[in-house]
């Protein structure tokens, strides 16, 4: 008794390729992958490594920071503050006037004003973010869209009717033309 197969001979070889194009391309991707992940562990290892850095760093400033500001905290604890000068008569400083009656603001220190420039400059750059990712979303797109339809079909329609009326004046003009060339000089 002899089989007969239903498939034609072609076929084995097709899916054997195909495995092995298979097989391949997963050993590809998976190789692919490790050298991904290595990577990602060496940045890894930099950023913490660099973290560690800035904190030895920043517990440096702020040692020195609390050295210097010490003796300036014993004379605040000392001075009694005034919030205001409301109703004194040398509420400004002859020294510190100006021409028109004001007194200048009060300079911030330097660490202070790039901690004010910093953190209005993220405020900044998060609502630009939030504006372009607002802006770029489907439902301002899909207005968008709207309205353009709207404003080429009114454009369309404008021409159309400025067309009309060059026609009809240039259609007025030559009748006009031939109206005048018809009558008989006097």
């Amino acid at each position: 008794m002899t089989q007969q197969w239903s498939t034609p001979g072609w076929a084995l070889p097709v899916a054997l390729a195909l495995g092995v194009l298979l097989l391949a391309a997963l050993v590809a991707t998976g190789l692919a992958l490790r050298g991904v992940r290595r990577s990602a562990a060496r940045a890894e290892a930099e950023a913490r490594t660099a973290t560690v850095q800035l904190r030895e760093r920043l517990e440096v400033l702020e040692r020195r920071v609390v050295a210097l500001d010490a003796p300036a905290r014993a004379r605040a604890a000392e001075e009694e503050f005034v919030i205001t000068h409301l109703g004194a008569d040398d509420a400004v400083d002859e020294t510190t006037a100006r021409a028109d009656g004001t007194s200048p603001a009060a300079r911030p220190d330097a660490p202070l004003f790039a901690d004010l420039v910093l953190r209005e400059s993220v405020v900044q750059a998060a609502s630009l973010a939030a504006g372009v990712r607002r802006a770029l979303g489907p439902e301002v797109r899909h207005r968008v869209r709207l309205e353009m339809r709207r404003e080429v079909k009114r454009a369309r329609k404008q021409r159309r009717t400025d067309q009309r009326e060059a026609r009809r004046a240039a259609q007025a003009r030559q009748r006009a033309g031939l109206d005048l060339s018809r009558e008989p000089a006097a």
